[in-house]
């Protein structure tokens, strides 16, 4: 009987022990997650709303600014941040493949007829930025569908080492002469938002006060009868002319001042005499978006006045907002003339005029050479 007693009286004291430790641990927990809490929870205290763990962004801006703010925006919100980078016209393809199986959450960067064309295909969520103010209208879809947040003019490129500043062509025409033949490298047009707009510029220039297409097909045609070749990205683009494959392009400013100063290019441009078209890049909510919370915190995080500033010094874009400080002189002091166009007409008849490009004019002078 004494060692029965014993036997109780040990289990009993062992339970008691047993469940003072959980009790400690269960109190341990509490006391440590009303502190400091997860990253998640931090940044959600800072913000007062609770955001998911994952954001998609699809943006034509190229790795070196995608990697940096993925880094930034990981840092301060820890939200996963994945992004595919590719065209303009691209993602606008792929969004709209995409609309009843949403994989993307934000688009960042194209023109604004690709967002306008967006819009009205149904693509796009309505969100109203808290920097709203500092936009001017020119900047922003009337239903804040997009808004701006640079603006690019376009320019023609050449390498520095093949054509002195005397020689470069100074506008539009000027690459239309024979001397240039197989010294154009183009980025494939109908991949690139950039290149569409380019290309239907110049159709614009005579369909304004023609209302033909003709004029400015003739001009492509004789454009292509030029181009060395096109090249289906613009890295590819930038190495050929880099190295002399061919000595010319058009492309836009930024990213032509960005790869001289920052990769050493032997790249400089000329900003056409006649006049330029100066797109607003822009950035949305593509609608039904996975997570939605941190697309706007997202979105919100690249357009501070910081972002913008950071945009402009390092990677030359020319921001939208109209409240940020100290620009780089290059902006200030850069006289750009600005094309009139009615960009509405340019998003109903692009399509159609780059598909008879595309069909009707692409390569059709090595086509007749081959056969």
């Amino acid at each position: 009987m004494g060692n029965l007693k014993m036997n109780w009286l040990f289990s009993f004291l062992l339970i008691v022990a047993i469940g003072l430790v959980l009790a400690g641990c269960m109190a341990g927990g509490d006391e440590e997650s009303s502190g400091e809490g997860t990253p998640n929870e931090k940044d959600s205290s800072k913000s007062g709303e609770e955001f998911e763990d994952t954001v998609v962004v699809y943006s034509p801006h190229g790795k070196d600014i995608l990697s940096e703010f993925e880094k930034q925006f990981e840092a301060e919100y820890d939200i996963d941040m994945q992004f595919l980078d590719m065209g303009s016209q691209e993602i606008l393809d792929r969004v709209r493949s995409e609309k009843n199986n949403t994989q993307a959450d934000v688009w960042w960067g194209a023109p604004q007829v690709n967002f306008d064309q967006a819009k009205e295909e149904g693509l796009l969520a309505e969100y109203k930025p808290s920097y709203a103010d500092a936009l001017d209208e020119m900047y922003h879809d009337e239903d804040w569908m997009w808004t701006g947040t640079s603006i690019t003019p376009e320019v023609i490129l050449y390498n520095t080492k093949e054509i002195s500043a005397e020689e470069a062509p100074k506008d539009w025409d000027d690459l239309l002469d024979p001397k240039w033949k197989d010294e154009i490298i183009i980025r494939y047009p109908l991949a690139s938002g950039t290149m569409r707009t380019i290309y239907s510029a110049m159709i614009y220039r005579t369909y304004k006060d023609t209302q033909s297409p003709e004029e400015g097909y003739k001009w492509l045609q004789k454009l292509d009868e030029n181009t060395k070749e096109y090249a289906a990205n613009p890295e590819i683009m930038y190495n050929q002319v880099a190295k002399g494959v061919g000595s010319l392009s058009v492309w836009n400013m930024p990213d032509t001042v960005m790869l001289a100063k920052e990769k050493g290019y032997p790249f400089d441009y000329v900003i056409p005499e006649s006049g330029t078209p100066v797109l607003t890049e822009g950035i949305a909510i593509v609608k039904d978006a996975p997570h939605p919370k941190a697309a706007e915190a997202f979105y919100e995080f690249v357009n501070t006045k910081e972002a913008a500033k950071l945009l402009a010094e390092k990677y030359y874009r020319i921001p939208t907002r109209e409240d940020v400080e100290d620009l780089p002189e290059w902006i200030t002091k850069t006289e750009i003339k600005p094309m009139e166009i009615d960009w509405s007409v340019f998003q109903e008849k692009s399509p159609k005029w780059m598909e008879y490009w595309d069909t009707e004019i692409k390569n059709t002078e090595k086509d007749k050479s081959e056969e």
